[in-house]
C-alpha cells in the first residue's frame, strides 16, 4: 500500500509539473490570446474586454492558479480555431484515436509474440519475420505509411486509402468506437468496412512497438530457458515447447508486460503522424490542425491529454506489477 501511495503521489507531482510547463509555454509564446480570440480586426476596447473576461489582466501567479483550477474542473480553455471548448473537441476525436490505439496494441502484442516464439525456438521463417519487423521499425512512420498506401491501395487496391469508414450513415453512438457501435446496431457491413480502414494504419503503427515487445520477450525467454529449473524440466522429459510455455514464458511475462504498458502509454503521441497520413479523424489530426492554425489552447490541450494518458498508464502498470510480485516494492 505504501508503494501505491508513493507512486500516486509521484504521478500527481509529474502532472503538476506538466501543467506548469504548459502554462509557461503559453506565456512565452508571444501570442496575445485575447487578440487571437476576438480576431485581428477587433478594436482595442474589444480586445481589452476579452482580456478581462479571460483573466489575462491578472498577475502571473493568480493566472496560473486560475488555469490550474480550470483544468481540475475539465476546462481546457476554448479553441481559437473551432471557437468551442477544447475538452469538447477532444471528447469528439478521442474515441477514434483510442480505437486505433487499441488495435495497434493488439497487433503489436501478437507480432511481438510471434517474433519471440520463432526466434527463441529457432523455427523456420524466424529470419524473415525478424528482418521485416526490424526494417519496418527502422523506417520513419511517414515513409512506412506512404509505402503501404502505394502498395496496398495504389498498386493492389486491397485496402482503402484512409478515413474511418466509407459509409455516410455509419452509427455515431453510443460509445464512439465504430467497430463496437456497428456491432451493437447490427451493421455488419459498417463493421467490415471499418475493419478494412483500420488495417493499414494499425499495421504501420504496430511494427515499432512489436519489435520492442518482442525483444524484451526474447531476452526473458532466452534467459529462462537456460535457467536451472528449465534444465530440470527437460531432464524430467518435457519437450522444449512445453518448457517454453510452462516455465520460461511465465517468468518472462513481467518485463514484457512492463514494455506493453510503456508502448501503450506512448501510443497516442506516436499516432500523430499515422493519423495525418491516413486521414484518421483522431487526436493526431486535431493536433495537426491546431498547429497549422496556431491554436495554442488546442495544442496545450492535446499535450496535456497525451501526458496524462502516458503517466496514468505507466502508473497502473507499475502498481499491477507490484501487486503481482511484492518483491518489486522493495526494489
Amino acid at each position: 500500500m505504501k508503494f501505491v501511495l508513493r507512486r500516486v503521489a509521484a504521478t500527481a507531482g509529474v502532472l503538476l509539473a506538466l501543467t506548469v510547463l504548459l502554462f509557461a509555454l503559453q506565456e512565452m509564446s508571444g501570442t496575445d490570446p485575447a487578440k487571437a480570440y476576438v480576431g485581428a480586426n477587433a478594436s482595442q476596447a474589444t480586445v481589452d474586454g476579452a482580456r478581462a473576461r479571460l483573466g489575462l489582466d491578472e498577475p502571473l501567479v493568480p493566472r496560473y492558479l486560475h488555469y490550474l483550477s480550470g483544468l481540475l474542473h475539465g476546462d481546457l480553455q476554448n479553441s481559437l480555431r473551432t471557437r468551442t471548448p477544447v475538452a469538447s473537441d477532444l471528447a469528439d476525436v478521442l474515441p477514434a484515436s483510442l480505437e486505433l490505439a487499441g488495435c495497434v496494441l493488439l497487433v503489436a502484442v501478437l507480432l511481438g509474440a510471434v517474433f519471440a516464439y520463432l526466434t527463441t525456438m529457432r523455427r523456420r521463417g524466424a529470419a524473415v519475420v525478424r528482418s521485416v519487423l526490424f526494417a519496418g521499425a527502422a523506417a520513419p512512420a511517414f515513409l512506412l505509411g506512404m509505402v503501404a498506401l502505394l502498395v496496398f491501395y495504389g498498386r493492389l487496391g486491397w485496402l482503402p486509402s484512409g478515413g474511418r469508414t466509407s459509409f455516410r450513415d455509419a452509427p455515431t453512438g453510443p460509445t464512439g468506437f465504430l467497430l463496437l457501435d456497428s456491432l451493437l446496431t447490427g451493421r455488419i457491413d459498417v463493421f467490415a468496412d471499418a475493419a478494412t480502414h483500420l488495417a493499414l494504419p494499425a499495421l504501420c503503427a504496430a511494427i515499432s512497438p512489436a519489435v520492442a515487445i518482442g525483444r524484451v520477450l526474447v531476452d526473458g525467454l532466452t534467459t529462462n530457458l537456460e535457467a536451472d529449473h528449465a534444465r530440470t524440466a527437460r531432464a524430467l522429459g518435457l519437450t522444449e515447447r512445453a518448457v517454453l510455455l510452462r516455465h520460461a514464458l511465465r517468468n518472462s511475462l513481467g518485463p514484457a508486460l512492463s514494455m506493453v504498458g510503456i508502448q501503450a502509454g506512448a501510443l497516442l503521441a506516436g499516432l500523430v503522424v499515422v493519423e495525418k497520413i491516413f486521414d484518421w479523424p483522431g487526436v493526431g489530426s486535431y493536433l495537426d490542425s491546431s498547429v497549422a492554425a496556431a491554436d495554442l489552447p488546442g495544442i496545450t490541450g492535446v499535450a496535456l491529454l497525451l501526458g496524462v494518458v502516458y503517466v496514468a498508464v505507466n502508473t497502473v502498470v507499475d502498481v499491477l506489477q507490484v501487486l503481482a510480485d511484492r518483491r518489486l516494492a522493495l526494489a
